[in-house]
C-alpha cells in the first residue's frame, strides 16, 4: 500500500541525518584543493551505496562534481537539488574544531556547515529516507553536489554545459528555510585614482588621492543604482568597498608619509537587480567619479570590472515569480512542517548573496533558493540549528513527493 507524504516524512531517522551531516563537515573541502575533490568522491560513494545512479562529472583539471539520480518510473516532472561542497577558509575566533563535527543540544558546528553542507546533507538525507521507505516516483530526482561555487559557480556552469537539466530546481543555499525568490547579481570592481603630490607644507597645492578615496567610500557604500523596473529590485542594490590602498607612485610607496599620496586604488563589489547590469552599474559609478573629480581638481579616475581569476563565471541576478509552481510547492512544504506561512520574496540578507540558482534559471529551469542555515553563516563557530536542518529534510521530502509524484 502506497504511503502518504506525511507517512513517509514520519520515517525520518533524525540521528542518522545528523550523522550524515557530521560526516560531511568532518571533510575539509576548501575550494580549489585536492580535499574538495576528495569530498566529491566521498559523496559519490555514498550515493552509489544507496543505489542511486551516480557519476563524477569533470569540471576543470582534476575537479569534479557529483551528480546522483533517483530515476523515476516515467510520466512525472523532474526535480534537481543543487548545492556546493567547497567552503570558505576557517578564520580566527573559533572556539571549537572547525572540522570536528561538534554537536551540542541545539547546534551542529563546522566551517561550511551553513554555507552549505547542511543543505547538501538535507537533500541527500531526504532521498535516503524515501529510498529506505520504499517510495517510488514518476519523475527523476537529481542531486547535484558541485565544486567551485566560490569561483562564480564554475561547477554548476560546467554541469549545465554537459546537459544536466530538470523541470524544477531547489538551490539549498542558507535562507533559514525562507523562500528566496529574488537575489542580486554580483561583480567586483576596481577604481584607480591619480592625483599629484606635494610636501605636507604645500598640501594646498596637491591633489590628495588618499583624501579622494576616503571621500568615495561612504558614497559607494550608500549607493543604489539606476534603471530598476520594479521597486523590489532596488532592495537588492548595494555597493561596497572592501580594499583601499594609497601611497606614492604606481608602487604605492609608504616610506615617505610627509608627502601627499598621489595614487589610490579601491576594490569592492556591487550587488544589482535583474533590471540592471554590470555595465549600467559601472556607468553609475563613473558618474559618481566625475563628480569627485570636480571636488578634487586635477584628479584622474577610472573604474572597471575586476576579476583575479581568468574565465571565472559571473553570478547574475536571480528572480522567480511568487506564483511559480516551485514557489507554491515550497510554501506548502513549509506549511506542512511548521503550520505557518513561509516568508517569501527578497529576504534579507540572503537577497545579497550570489548563488548558482542564477545559472540554473538562465538555463531555462524554474527554481527557488531555500535551505537550512544562515543565522550563523560565515563567521567563527559557524553553526546550524539541528531542528532547522531536520525540518529542511522534511520539507524536501514533501517537495519531492509533490513535484515528482508518488507511484
Amino acid at each position: 500500500m502506497k504511503m502518504t507524504p506525511q507517512e513517509l516524512v514520519a520515517q525520518i531517522d533524525e540521528q542518522a541525518c545528523l550523522d550524515r551531516l557530521v560526516d560531511l563537515v568532518q571533510h575539509k573541502s576548501y575550494t580549489e584543493t585536492d580535499e574538495e575533490r576528495a569530498l566529491a568522491v566521498h559523496v559519490h560513494d555514498i550515493a552509489s551505496s544507496l543505489g542511486l545512479q551516480s557519476e563524477l562529472q569533470p569540471v576543470e583539471g582534476s575537479r569534479v562534481n557529483t551528480i546522483a539520480t533517483l530515476k523515476g518510473q516515467g510520466g512525472g516532472s523532474s526535480l534537481l537539488f543543487n548545492g556546493h561542497l567547497d567552503t570558505n577558509p576557517a578564520t580566527s575566533g573559533w572556539t571549537v574544531d572547525p572540522w570536528g563535527g561538534v554537536v551540542d543540544d541545539e547546534f551542529i558546528y563546522g566551517i561550511g556547515v551553513s554555507n552549505m553542507k547542511a543543505g547538501d546533507a538535507a537533500y541527500l538525507c531526504a532521498v535516503e529516507t524515501l529510498l529506505k521507505a520504499g517510495a517510488r516516483f514518476k519523475g527523476d530526482v537529481i542531486l547535484s553536489f558541485v565544486v567551485g561555487e566560490l569561483q562564480g559557480g564554475i561547477g554548476t556552469v560546467r554541469m549545465i554545459e554537459q546537459g544536466v537539466r530538470a523541470d524544477y530546481f531547489i538551490n539549498s543555499e542558507p535562507t533559514d528555510l525562507q523562500a528566496l525568490t529574488l537575489h542580486a547579481g554580483a561583480f567586483s570592481y576596481e577604481i584607480q585614482l591619480q592625483g599629484s603630490t606635494r610636501h605636507v607644507s604645500k598640501r594646498h597645492e596637491a591633489c590628495d588621492a588618499a583624501a579622494a578615496a576616503a571621500a568615495l567610500v561612504p558614497r559607494i557604500n550608500g549607493m543604489t543604482f539606476s534603471g530598476v523596473t520594479d521597486p523590489q529590485h532596488r532592495l537588492v542594490n548595494r555597493g561596497h568597498v572592501g580594499v583601499i590602498r594609497a601611497g606614492l607612485g604606481d608602487e604605492f610607496h609608504e616610506w615617505r608619509p610627509p608627502q601627499v599620496a598621489d595614487r589610490a586604488k579601491l576594490l569592492g563589489t556591487c550587488r544589482y537587480a535583474p533590471s540592471q547590469s554590470v555595465d549600467s552599474v559601472l556607468a553609475d559609478i563613473r558618474q559618481m567619479l566625475d563628480a569627485l573629480e570636480l571636488e578634487f581638481p586635477g584628479l584622474v579616475s577610472s573604474v572597471a570590472s575586476h576579476d583575479l581569476r581568468k574565465d571565472k563565471p559571473q553570478m547574475p541576478p536571480f528572480e522567480v515569480s511568487r506564483d511559480a509552481r516551485i514557489v507554491q510547492v515550497m510554501n506548502r512544504a513549509y506549511a506542512h512542517v511548521h503550520s505557518t506561512p513561509q516568508p517569501t520574496g527578497a529576504i534579507m540578507p540572503p537577497a545579497f548573496f550570489g548563488t548558482d540558482a542564477a545559472h540554473l534559471a538562465a538555463a531555462g529551469m524554474q527554481g527557488i533558493v531555500c535551505g537550512p542555515g544562515g543565522e550563523f553563516n560565515t563567521m567563527p563557530d559557524e553553526r546550524v540549528r539541528k531542528t532547522q536542518f531536520l525540518d529542511c529534510v522534511r520539507m524536501y521530502m514533501h517537495a519531492i513527493c509533490e513535484i515528482c509524484e508518488l507511484v
